[in-house]
């Protein structure tokens, strides 16, 4: 086990809405390079887990450090600090719809590097456009003109434009088919590869859990109950992680994932 402190670290996180407890008590580590898993049932906090960390919520207690900062600080720098190194991706892609691609593209771009000149700045979103796996002429269209699957690459395109270490990701396959799917699976473990990425994502889907996740961190009874490599994670006993892991899906996503191991 790394000995390395972890790129993120929350402790004892509390989140209320009204009389509602959503966490209480949550504790959990992103290391370095890995690719996290977060699952939960519905309601279970796992968007306002990610919202907490990349500060879009000020939780009611509890203690969160990205990259050696303070998340709920709420000083300029360490904000900008945060801002700049994670790159996100909302499940409903959040682009702009009367922009370009491009234009969404550099909207950090021009929140952080002021100072560039227009043309390299579309350099830069051109590059980021592609690197996420669209065409190069996606770039000068508008996220109506997209089908789904090419607007979850705009917006992930968007999340990698200031280079960030660190990537969180809220149910990228949702509403995507198998073939879609999985070729955004591939496409994360090959960005990870080469950017040296740790990502933090959120999904429900079970073959992207067992084909790209390094750890699994389950989200039940308001806290994290058990993260780890997804074998032990199947044999929690709990009832939500048996109901979801050893189910018939769960099943057929870990055969799967057994034959694409064995495969040359």
């Amino acid at each position: 086990m790394s000995t390395d402190p972890p790129i993120v670290a929350v402790r004892g996180l509390v989140n209320r809405f009204g009389s509602q407890v959503v966490h209480d008590g949550l504790d959990l580590d992103v290391r370095e390079g890995e690719i996290l898993g977060v699952v939960g049932g519905s309601g279970s906090g796992k968007s306002v887990l990610m919202r907490s960390i990349i500060g879009l919520r000020t939780p009611d207690e509890g203690r969160i450090e990205v990259l050696g900062v303070d998340a709920r600080s709420t000083a300029r720098a360490d904000r900008q600090q945060i801002e700049r190194n994670t790159g996100v991706l909302f499940q409903d892609g959040a682009l702009f719809s009367s922009l370009t691609v491009g234009e969404n593209v550099e909207v950090p771009l021009k929140e952080h590097h002021s100072g560039l000149p227009d043309g390299l700045r579309r350099e830069l979103a051109l590059l980021k456009v592609k690197l996420a796996g669209l065409p190069a002429d996606a770039i000068d269209k508008l996220p109506s003109q997209l089908s789904g699957g090419m607007r979850k690459r705009a917006g992930l395109a968007r999340a990698l434009a200031l280079d960030p270490p660190l990537l969180f990701l809220d149910e990228p396959t949702a509403g995507l088919d198998p073939i879609g799917a999985a070729a955004f699976d591939s496409l994360i473990l090959t960005l990870r590869q080469a950017l040296g990425l740790t990502v933090f994502i959120i999904t429900h889907d079970l073959d992207t859990l067992y084909a790209i996740c390094d750890r699994i961190a389950v989200i039940a009874d308001r806290r994290v109950v058990a993260a780890g490599p997804i074998d032990e994670i199947e044999r929690l006993d709990h009832p939500w992680v048996q109901d979801y892991f050893n189910g018939p899906r769960g099943r057929a996503a870990r055969e799967a994932g057994e034959r694409a191991a064995v495969e040359p």
